[in-house]
């Protein structure tokens, strides 16, 4: 069995963050979304992974996987599939099917994380011998999701892209086990009404042939990272699973850490408090300073004079002299500063290399 992860999207909802990057390559918790799905292909098994991608992003992501640990050490296998055009999921599939040749795969959206990961699904869609399955979650607005609908057997008898009045509330997660006859349906696709050619249709293709096709609702939680408040929520779900106290930097006895806070190599903490769950990175200074709980500061950034809480603040970020931000996300290699405004309170969403005075 393969992965294929698809990456190709714009992320128009987060410029202009992503006029810079692509939004899986953006961190949670100080590590890119996209890693995420990479250790959930991982435990299930799954060492040969294809990454579909749009051009115009095709050096960032040769960048980042040059230094990628298990790739170095011959532990997964990347490999880049260029999507032309953004043509809706079925597309981005068929562009993979070079790469994917026969065999079965698992389908992961490149900006998504779930709790559970797929390795039981994984078993579960080989001895059932399965044509499809689908992740599932319940949600109380489906409207902006393509809506399933399952029998008793958890079979899935129908599935719909973004109804507007949806028969369940029981959605799709973006993330799927196929078999090659997925081909077959992607092969019979029109465009649909948003001129893409949609996954959901090629399931129900799969559906209405009596192929087997199951559904797995999920009980843990799914994040969907398409806007600001995505990733800020995302931030704090991840470091509330899985933050762990790690101290690797140095700080000095005039600072308090308390919780569950992980700070990075040859950082510095000086007269401050941090409060976790909370990610530093790696070569960060921070003096006179509080970080509040739900927090990642990237590598090289620099805290001064200023409390932080509930922020995304990505690499080689300066802030000095804010009382109080919140609820902000902030691109790389950014100046937040005090000007003469006596405004205490700030939400951000600011994109790369730009200077803020407040």
């Amino acid at each position: 069995m393969k992965g294929l992860i698809l990456c190709g999207g714009k992320g128009t909802r987060l410029r202009p963050l992503t006029y810079t990057r692509s939004k899986p390559l953006l961190p949670i918790a100080n590590k890119p979304i996209v890693e995420y799905v990479l250790r959930h292909i991982h435990q299930a098994g799954i060492t040969d992974i294809g990454i579909v991608i749009n051009p115009t992003i095709e050096e960032e992501f040769k960048n980042y996987f040059q230094s990628h640990p298990q790739v170095r050490a011959g532990q997964i296998h990347i490999t880049l599939i260029m999507q032309e055009k953004p043509l809706g999921l079925a597309h981005a599939v068929k562009t993979a099917q070079p790469f994917l040749g026969g065999d079965d795969f698992l389908l992961y959206l490149g900006d998504n994380i779930l709790e559970q990961g797929p390795a039981e699904a994984v078993a579960e869609f080989k001895r059932q011998q399965l044509d499809a399955l689908i992740f599932l979650k319940e949600v109380p607005e489906p409207q902006a999701f393509g809506v399933a609908v399952l029998d008793e057997q958890a079979k899935v008898v129908q599935v719909i892209e973004k109804p507007q009045q949806p028969p369940s509330h029981t959605v799709l997660v973006g993330v799927y086990l196929f078999s090659a006859k997925i081909f077959e349906a992607i092969d019979s696709l029109k465009p649909s009404w948003r001129g893409e050619y949609e996954i959901t249709d090629a399931i129900q293709h799969l559906i209405d042939r009596q192929a087997k096709v199951q559904g797995k609702v999920l009980a843990g939680w799914w994040l969907d990272t398409g806007k600001k408040d995505d990733i800020l929520s995302a931030n704090s779900t991840v470091l509330d699973a899985f933050a762990v106290q790690d101290i690797r930097g140095e700080v000095d006895k005039q600072s308090k850490i308390s919780g569950r806070v992980a700070i990075g190599a040859g950082s510095v903490i000086i007269n401050s408090t941090i409060r976790g769950p909370a990610v530093i990175g790696e070569q960060v200074r921070i003096e006179n300073s509080f970080i509040g709980p739900y927090t990642s500061i990237g590598d090289k950034s620099q805290i001064f004079d200023s409390g932080i809480e509930h922020a995304v603040i990505l690499n080689g970020v300066y802030v000095q002299a804010i009382s109080r931000l919140e609820d902000s996300l902030i691109g790389e290699d950014t100046r937040v500063v005090k000007s003469q405004n006596k405004q205490l309170t700030l939400r951000l969403m600011i994109g790369d290399s730009a200077t803020v005075e407040i």
